[in-house]
């Protein structure tokens, strides 16, 4: 007996954790298990083919919201070339109403829940060991009946396989991994909330696999712990063990800021740069809305420890915040981000709450007057407090926060139009208008075409020259791109004269054939420091790494 684990991905960077849980906790048994791992971008019909090639018994599909719908499609075409080979389903998008998802999609199984122990026994059941009626977690189809029996017990982490194998090629792939399961909170919006309490591997084990990453020198492992530092001890000692590393390997946590202990970022201090990614979920700054949603804690604790982490400037942060919660309208939601903005965080993240199957803001949805889509991702669409159409207004900000704030690729520039708007929400906000009014949400735009976003909206929309602006935004654009791709509208006016006295005074220092010389009219250096804009003809030299040498 053959089963196909498939795992429809997002990205093709991305790993699927379920399917290599769900093989290496059966590998010990007598059946072929092999993974086969796509991308939501592939083409069905090539989908379609690979899977069929294999010849599977059993396709088993790890489904999530942003997959659910084409894995239905799928096992639809699947079934159309070959009914004989069966499907079954797992993971979150089907462990809440899994009866009601099996009557109305094309399959067999449906696994409720953890996947590892049902599997194993769902094995057994294919090779005639076992009563298909003593599976827990399973749902099933018999005949023209659904049946269920009942649910499974939560499994102890030290009966889990490592999912990975030693000889696994994981260049360019996201690795996902987890050292504990569950989350001590209960936000309405989350899943986690529907269990309770926290289950954590043994940390010999942890340390140990984590070797593992660090030996391949995979590029980036991100745990999928929901609150990674809810136990202190734990915590400390994957931190300090991966500090002492010798790797370029990054390691992404999700954590709550609010909880981080002194001896914690005393810990973290030492980090290597670059070696930590946190990610930390405030949601709102407005603190009823906070508590709207059960998260008992105020923004001002969030805010103190992120401060503080930001203070040891070796720490990526990502805040996340959501729009569409019980409560907040537009400017509620403009006042957090502008909180959030104020903090300074490499990364910000805007998103849209998902009222997912199973969560209790589901369940309270008429009481907020929410209207959310019925397909997945299920998203919010109004509610008493926020319109449609501002919903599709702070959309237009997700973009522009998430192209120019959230690349890294326009600080400086960014940095030049803050003073020109009350809030930076007001910014995003316009530039998000303009941009939409150049119908640059109906296509593809180049590189280029960002950098010059900038200078028409100066020109259209403030009205004021774009001279020093234009000299800011060469001087960015040469920091992160090639220059023998500078587009002519950025091209400096160096003349010929002053490159030669340049090259003739500095021949003994540096070889002009990894060196250009960049001519500014304003000073570059003095913006970077301060943020003033002096004009003054200043010179610097270039090389293929993108480094500047001011002269």
């Amino acid at each position: 007996m053959k089963i196909l684990f498939t795992a429809v991905n997002s990205k093709f960077v991305h790993s699927n954790l379920a399917v290599r849980y769900l093989k290496a906790f059966t590998k010990d048994m007598d059946y072929e298990g092999k993974i086969r791992e796509f991308s939501i971008n592939d083409r069905e019909e090539k989908i379609l083919e690979e899977i069929i090639k294999e010849k599977p018994d059993v396709v088993a599909f790890s489904t999530y919201i942003w997959n659910v719908e084409m894995v239905g499609r799928l096992a639809d075409l699947i079934k159309r070339v070959d009914e004989n080979i069966e499907i079954l389903y797992g993971g979150p998008e089907v462990s809440y109403d899994s009866t009601i998802f099996l009557k109305e999609h094309i399959g067999d199984y449906v696994i409720v829940g953890e996947g590892e122990k049902t599997l194993r026994e769902f094995i057994e059941y294919k090779l005639g060991k076992r009563e298909i009626t003593s599976i827990r977690g399973l749902v099933y189809r018999e005949d023209k009946e659904i049946n269920f029996n009942g649910n499974r017990p939560l499994m102890s982490l030290d009966e889990i396989v490592f999912p990975y194998e030693e000889d696994e090629d994981l260049n360019n792939k996201i690795v996902y991994y987890e050292a504990s399961r569950g989350c001590p909170f209960n936000c309405k919006y989350c899943l986690s909330s529907t269990v309770h309490g926290v289950r954590f591997q043994d940390i010999d084990r942890v340390l140990k696999e984590l070797k593992y990453f660090v030996d391949k020198k995979v590029r980036l492992v991100k745990f999928v712990d929901r609150t990674f530092n809810c136990n202190h001890k734990f915590a400390m000692a994957i931190w300090d063990f991966l500090i002492k590393q010798d790797t370029e390997t990054q390691f992404h946590f999700e954590i709550s800021a609010d909880i981080l202990k002194n001896e914690e970022i005393e810990l973290l201090r030492n980090a290597p740069d670059g070696r930590f990614q946190f990610e930390v979920g405030v949601q709102t700054t407005n603190d009823e809305i906070l508590h709207n949603i059960n998260r008992f804690v105020n923004f001002s604790d969030i805010k103190e420890k992120v401060v503080e982490l930001l203070s040891l400037r070796n720490i990526k942060q990502h805040l996340d915040l959501i729009a569409g919660l019980p409560g907040e309208d537009f400017q509620s939601f403009k006042k957090s981000f502008n909180d959030v903005h104020s903090i300074k965080p490499e990364e910000i993240q805007l998103g849209f709450l998902k009222l997912l199957k199973g969560s209790s803001m589901r369940e309270e949805s008429e009481k907020w007057g929410m209207r959310f889509s019925q397909y997945p991702p299920y998203e919010i669409l109004s509610t008493n407090n926020i319109s449609y159409f501002e919903l599709l207004e702070l959309k237009k900000v997700e973009h522009m926060v998430d192209k120019y704030y959230n690349s890294g690729k326009f600080n400086y520039i960014l940095e030049y139009f803050y003073p020109k708007f009350e809030t930076p929400f007001d910014f995003f906000y316009s530039l998000g208008k303009f941009y939409e009014s150049k119908g640059y949400f109906d296509r593809s735009i180049g590189n280029n075409e960002y950098y010059k976003l900038f200078l028409d909206f100066t020109n259209e929309i403030l009205k004021e020259d774009n001279t020093r602006l234009k000299e800011i935004i060469r001087y960015e654009y040469l920091l992160h791109n090639k220059k023998r791709g500078i587009p002519e509208f950025l091209k400096g006016n160096i003349t010929k004269d002053e490159e030669r006295e340049i090259k003739e005074r500095l021949r003994e220092e540096y070889s002009f054939r990894e060196y250009f010389i960049e001519k500014f009219t304003i000073d570059i250096e003095r913006y970077k420091k301060c943020g003033e804009i002096y004009d003054k003809d200043t010179y610097s030299l270039l090389n293929n790494n993108n480094k500047f040498i001011f002269l």
